[in-house]
């Protein structure tokens, strides 16, 4: 009468290990869960959204652009002139001898990219006159430069300086995102600004040799206004290369 005890004593000896092997396994289950939902949370969150995802596709155009322009000039000795219309993306066919001339719309179907940037609008584009004739053998002249803000609203130049014939830093051409408020559409039309603090995205909308390029704010107390506008260029030190890369070994005789 005494063995039935000791009998139920020793099924709960052998079902112990057997319940702390399910327990631990439900917590690495657990575990496992957790650390999916974890990334899953993280992926969701990292990707950009709404004006972040414009950005990014907006800076993705821009190197595109820069790289195409580089391409170009290697293979043609000269950078494209803008492009003929908003519906048209072919370069211009008539030479264009001042910085003015020289600015309009990126040239996308003669550079072969799809047009536009993050926000459905046309590149502006702004070439220096020399380097749109064949001239990238005689060291033309770059004339576009790119301006900044500092902490105290005062500008300041990021690239290049007010003498770029003595400076050997300016930019050969810039590229410009619109961004959010200004800017042509894809279909050729201009888009009415929904703020006017932006003061100096209206001036880059005119500009034809300074750029502001500083960061992207929708402050309207900060000095120049809120700015959305993206900008690229291509640096002369660039093109030098590429083309020193790409010259013609000269054969010497023996």
């Amino acid at each position: 009468m005494h063995q039935r005890p000791a009998a139920r004593h020793q099924v709960t000896l052998r079902q112990a290990p057997l319940a702390r092997q399910r327990g631990a396994a439900l917590l690495l289950l657990l575990l496992v869960l957790g650390l999916g939902a974890s990334s899953f949370l993280i992926s969701m969150f990292s990707q950009p959204k709404g004006d972040l995802h414009r950005q990014a596709l907006t800076r993705a155009a821009l190197a595109d652009a820069r790289e195409a322009l580089l391409g170009y000039a290697v293979l043609h000795r000269r950078l494209p002139r803008p492009a003929q219309s908003a519906l048209d993306g072919r370069e211009r066919g008539q030479p264009c001898t001042d910085d003015a001339a020289c600015t309009g719309w990126l040239p996308w179907t003669t550079l072969g990219l799809t047009p536009g940037d993050g926000w459905n609008k046309l590149l502006r584009y702004s070439v220096s006159p020399e380097f749109t004739d064949n001239k990238l053998a005689r060291a033309p002249e770059a004339t576009k430069t790119l301006l900044d803000r500092s902490g105290d609203g005062g500008i300041f130049y990021r690239v290049g300086s007010a003498n770029c014939v003595v400076d050997d830093r300016c930019a050969a051409a810039v590229i410009l995102s619109s961004g959010r408020h200004l800017g042509t559409s894809l279909a050729g039309i201009e888009q009415a600004g929904a703020v006017t603090d932006n003061l100096d995205e209206q001036a880059n909308a005119e500009a034809v040799r300074d750029f502001m390029a500083r960061a992207a704010t929708d402050d309207v107390r900060s000095a120049g206004g809120s700015f959305s506008n993206e900008l690229g260029w291509v640096p002369l030190r660039l093109i030098r290369e590429r083309l020193r890369a790409t010259a013609p070994v000269k054969k010497t005789l023996q």
